[in-house]
């Protein structure tokens, strides 16, 4: 039970704490409207293509945004144009509610400080816990701005491919972190966004087998081959769960997550 942290953050809203409630609880049917538009964050990899796809079955009207924030390599970014072809490929009614793409320059998080994603360091855990890959504030960053475009563009759905289940454990994926991130933003902003996260309680295997619901193997043969989601941006050889180096954290969840969705379905 979070109520607690609807009540202290939504006295004096503009909307009421009726309105913040109905907000901060993605998945019910206020939160399902399928006339309305959607800001989907897409990075190139499985997840966020993942998440895009299923937006695309709920919302009249979606657009999509990514972030240059200076990763150290450009692979996933790079896959971004191929994916929302793919997708509208794959299905007609898809095509005709794809709608705008941008890509926003946040190139700041390396000035801030070297992380295995901005800098060439060791993927490894460190004194605090969290791996190296890691990226102090990162999403609390793309939503922010996320929001701010939605808000201009007239779109209150915001989607993102954050998660619990992941091995990193990220602080700003995690389900109590969104919640209040999406309160601040409504009160900041004085509007009424919701931020979905349809993968927050699955896992890679889970994922897999949601984009088989969506689009049957032909999606999830997409994802496989054209999304990116390995740290180190290797691109060279196409295993049987998709391309990367195969030794990177993320490799190995995707791979691992592969390995369950298969056997599950034998």
């Amino acid at each position: 039970m979070r109520t607690p942290l609807v009540h202290d953050f939504a006295r004096g809203h503009p909307y009421g704490l009726s309105a913040l409630k109905r907000a901060i609880l993605p998945g019910s049917k206020a939160t399902m409207a399928r006339d309305e538009k959607a800001l989907v964050l897409l990075s190139g990899g499985q997840d966020s293509a993942t998440c895009l796809a299923w937006a695309l079955e709920r919302f009249d009207r979606i657009e999509t945004v990514g972030f240059d924030y200076g990763q150290r390599h450009a692979v996933e970014l790079e896959c971004r144009a191929q994916i929302r072809d793919s997708l509208a490929a794959h299905n007609e009614a898809w095509a005709e509610k794809l709608g705008n793409d941008i890509v926003l320059p946040v190139p700041t998080f390396g000035a801030v400080g070297d992380t295995a994603m901005t800098a060439e360091i060791a993927i490894e855990f460190d004194e605090s816990g969290l791996p190296t890959t890691f990226v102090p504030g990162r999403n609390l960053v793309f939503l922010t701005f996320a929001a701010a475009l939605g808000s201009r563009r007239g779109v209150r759905h915001l989607v993102t491919g954050v998660c619990e289940t992941d091995y990193s454990g990220y602080p700003d994926c995690r389900d109590d972190t969104m919640k209040a991130l999406q309160v601040t933003l409504n009160l900041g902003l004085a509007s009424r966004l919701v931020l979905h996260t349809p993968l927050m309680w699955r896992n890679k295997a889970q994922t897999w087998q949601l984009a088989e619901e969506l689009g049957g193997e032909r999606l999830v043969e997409m994802l496989r081959t054209e999304t990116h989601s390995c740290y180190k941006g290797v691109r060279k050889e196409l295993h049987a769960w998709g391309f990367g180096c195969a030794e990177c954290p993320a490799c190995e969840l995707r791979a691992a997550g592969w390995i369950a969705y298969c056997e599950g379905r034998t």
